[in-house]
């Protein structure tokens, strides 16, 4: 072949090679637009709704409130050498058609929980009897729950720990003790508690304790208001000084105005929505939101449709809207309360369904088809865990700044039993009619 059939050659195969390229670029191109001219979705909703869950790959998804250590008490009587929590519970012949079942480890993995708050809960009918047994009886099963799946979960009991197992890819096992009832009026119960890796109380649940009121009390007009007691603020100061994050779930709104008063460190709410959406005593004012965002606290929303107002997701996301909108996206964050409550959501019903509630607050469309503010990754950082870490922070930098602080070893006053109505007034004794 001569030079010049040989050059016209090499420009005919250049020529061919460019073409090829060309063809392919125009059908990556193409099919994009072909893809997104085809659908309803446009690309950006695309892209939000892609980064919504990915959020979840980038920080810990934190829930404050879970209730299974119940359910393990209620079904098993807390034996679980032989339960399996590694399986579909859905099929279990008792868990499966329990509606109050929402959580085992293969839903925990779907949902991508980072971190969840475990609860020791017994019942208000165990006050002044053996709450404090009970208790430790809870507390006990979380830990060999949290033992029994280390491939799984990690026992934690502080924010480097929360971050440590997310990074190691474990769901981060913290304690909580819910209801105030639990410690007996017993600061002495309530180190103790903290000793055991307990690291929030609710202040109570739906009984008044003799020290503070339970939200049901703002449902009674002629109740007599005790909001926090004196010796109250004891309790508020030692678990500032132990460095135990205070959850004013369930309590009254005269406590929740005092403890952000008194407290010394952030709080939460473990599990609580808005009033102004739905008029629940257990739901949060606007004023004590305001106040929440003075003590830089947080509060994580409850997904109960006796809550929340409705059985749809949406009723979930238009609490999570309207109180980012009174406090704004530093201040929110999550829980549950699943295996606690035997009504869910319809598209919220389980521990497997974050992703999806994420996934629509970065599409910024609710299920009925209305529109609103869609969600920012940023947002949706704090929302998944990082507003709790802060304050979680925030707590411990309390309890630090307060290591040279003695124990409050105040005992309650046998009067507060008196006024909480649980005990009689004593009588004058002997001794006291000699000396009048």
């Amino acid at each position: 072949m001569s030079c010049l059939a040989k050059v016209m050659a090499y420009k005919k195969t250049l020529t061919m090679g460019v073409l090829i390229l060309l063809a392919v670029l125009a059908v990556a191109i193409a099919v994009p637009i072909a893809t997104n001219s085809d659908t309803d979705n446009s690309l950006a909703p695309q892209v939000n709704q892609f980064f919504g869950r990915t959020v979840l790959d980038e920080v810990p998804l934190i829930d404050g409130h879970n209730d299974l250590p119940w359910n393990l008490y209620n079904y098993e009587r807390n034996q679980i050498n032989k339960f399996e929590l590694n399986a579909d519970l859905k099929a279990h012949p008792v868990w499966g058609p329990a509606t109050n079942s929402h959580t085992d480890i293969p839903r925990l993995q779907a949902g991508k929980v980072g971190a969840q708050f475990w609860v020791a809960y017994v019942g208000c009918n165990n006050q002044y009897k053996d709450a404090v047994e009970r208790t430790l009886e809870q507390i006990d099963v979380i830990k060999r729950m949290v033992r029994k799946y280390p491939q799984y979960m990690r026992y934690v009991t502080s924010t480097e720990g929360i971050m440590e197992a997310f990074r190691d890819g474990k769901i981060g096992s913290l304690i909580a003790v819910e209801g105030g009832h639990s410690m007996d009026s017993r600061l002495a119960v309530l180190r103790m508690f903290y000793e055991l890796g307990v690291r929030y109380m609710t202040l109570t649940h739906s009984c008044n304790t003799p020290w503070a009121d339970a939200s049901p009390i703002d449902d009674q007009p002629e109740a007599t208001l005790r909001n926090v007691t004196g010796w109250g603020r004891n309790v508020l100061w030692e678990m500032n000084r132990l460095g135990m994050l205070i959850d004013v779930s369930h309590v009254s709104h005269g406590v929740m105005v005092e403890v952000l008063e008194h407290t010394k460190a952030p709080v939460i709410f473990s599990h609580s929505s808005s009033y102004s959406v739905f008029n629940h005593h257990r739901n949060v004012r606007d004023d004590v939101l305001k106040q929440l965002v003075q003590n830089n606290g947080i509060i994580m929303v409850n997904f109960y449709p006796g809550f929340v107002g409705g059985r749809s997701i949406d009723n979930v996301i238009e609490h999570l809207n309207y109180i980012k909108s009174v406090t704004g996206p530093n201040h929110i964050g999550l829980g549950g309360d699943f295996d606690g409550v035997t009504a869910v959501p319809d598209d919220l019903d389980d521990v497997s369904k974050y992703p999806d509630l994420f996934d629509m607050l970065a599409e910024g469309v609710y299920k009925n088809g209305t529109t609103f503010a869609p969600w920012t990754r940023e947002e949706l950082r704090k929302l998944a865990g990082e507003n709790l870490l802060r304050v979680f922070r925030d707590v411990e930098g309390v309890r630090d700044s307060m290591v040279d602080v003695e124990p409050y070893e105040d005992l309650i006053p046998y009067q507060d039993f008196v006024d909480a109505g649980v005990a009689e007034q004593p009588c004058m004794s002997d001794l006291d009619i000699h000396k009048q």
